[in-house]
């Protein structure tokens, strides 16, 4: 079996220094906050190139404190790309906005920033441009988009630790937030996030919100929410982020393996943006007869996946937005035929070999 994500071979390589901190949290019952998770917040800030890091209970919690944090509410209209997980889409709603959805680029799956622009109405609050699989959407095009218009950016950075796009990271012009569910690039043991900002006032913001509504013990200024960042988890979160870069250009080297074993095969590679450092969260492909090629790999004890076979729009959840089929046809498209191969720091050359070979025979 070559796994999605090895999470066991991540884990071996800081079991050590897990299992000192966890001692020490439960030597000082530091269970919630404390100098684990300030220590961790001032490490993550650095590493992302900003002042200010907010730890949070998990990645969704840290785009609805965002959201509110730059002034969504009831009434506010939220853009967002069709193509990413619910938690993108449940976060605007959470925060008591509007959904609304645009397409995504046919070619890298990430907002299409004309789409978003033409989709601004007076009642838009905030832009949230999603940096999938690893990769950061051109934020700048949006910025320039919305010069003089009271629209805010709030980035979904949940599968970007560490990338940049000229040479900058996620949130470097305003605000974003980020997972370290276990799978992620840095990945806690259990769920876990953070919101990201170089700005002062939006970051004690998002610290008042998330703890109840205050900063002090019984002091509630606002209606806020309980979403902290817990002691054992930071300590697993800075144990990883010492590692987090060298994983990274592992993960780099792994996707150029990737594609030189798949040229010539029967598929479309990844994409990558101009000005764009990858740091391959997801290494996706698309593929014709997807489903029936994802059994085949599964059968051969490949783990594969797909990220994500249902745009926001054709969920459920999502159903009051009145948008059928059709009305985001790149992503829709994408959804049925994209196909995510197996890809971490600790995939050896021989393993993405026989993901390629199984991968070819499936493709027939």
């Amino acid at each position: 079996m070559i796994p999605l994500v090895d999470l066991a071979a991540a884990h071996a390589e800081v079991a050590e220094e897990v299992e000192a901190g966890f001692k020490r949290i439960i030597a000082g019952t530091a269970f919630i906050g404390g100098a684990e998770v300030a220590a961790f917040e001032q490490e993550y800030a650095a590493f992302s190139g900003l002042p200010h890091c907010v730890g949070a209970a998990n990645g969704t919690d840290a785009l609805e404190l965002a959201l509110r944090a730059v002034g969504v509410g009831p009434g506010s209209e939220v853009i967002l790309p069709a193509n990413t997980f619910i938690a993108t889409a449940e976060a605007v709603a959470r925060a008591g906005g509007q959904v609304v959805l645009v397409d995504c680029d046919p070619q890298t799956y990430l907002i299409d920033v004309d789409a978003a622009l033409a989709a601004v109405t007076p009642a838009t609050r905030a832009i949230v441009p999603v940096h999938l699989y690893g990769q950061l959407a051109p934020v700048e095009l949006l910025r320039a988009g919305l010069a003089g218009r009271d629209v805010s950016i709030v980035e979904d950075a949940a599968q970007c630790q560490g990338a940049t796009r000229h040479g900058r990271g996620a949130g470097a012009d305003g605000i974003a937030a980020t997972s370290f569910y276990p799978g992620k690039n840095l990945g806690a043991y259990g769920d876990a996030g953070a919101v990201v900002t170089a700005d002062a006032d939006l970051a004690t913001a998002v610290r008042t919100i998330a703890n109840h509504g205050g900063l002090k013990k019984y002091a509630h200024d606002v209606i806020g929410v309980n979403s902290r960042l817990d002691g054992l988890q930071a300590v697993v979160l800075r144990a990883k982020l010492t590692r987090l870069a060298r994983w990274n250009e592992a993960r780099r080297a792994a996707a150029a393996r990737y594609d030189a074993l798949l040229d010539g095969l029967d598929l479309v590679r990844p994409t990558t943006l101009d000005g764009n450092e990858h740091v391959w969260h997801i290494y996706c492909v698309r593929v014709p007869r997807r489903d029936e090629v994802l059994a085949k790999l599964n059968a051969a004890g490949i783990s594969a996946g797909i990220h994500y076979p249902v745009p926001v729009h054709r969920t459920g959840a999502f159903a009051g937005l009145g948008l059928g089929e059709g009305a985001f046809p790149h992503a829709e498209r994408a959804a049925g035929e994209i196909l995510s191969l197996p890809i971490y720091p600790q995939i050896t050359p021989d393993q993405q070999a026989a993901v390629v070979r199984e991968l070819a025979a499936a493709l027939g």
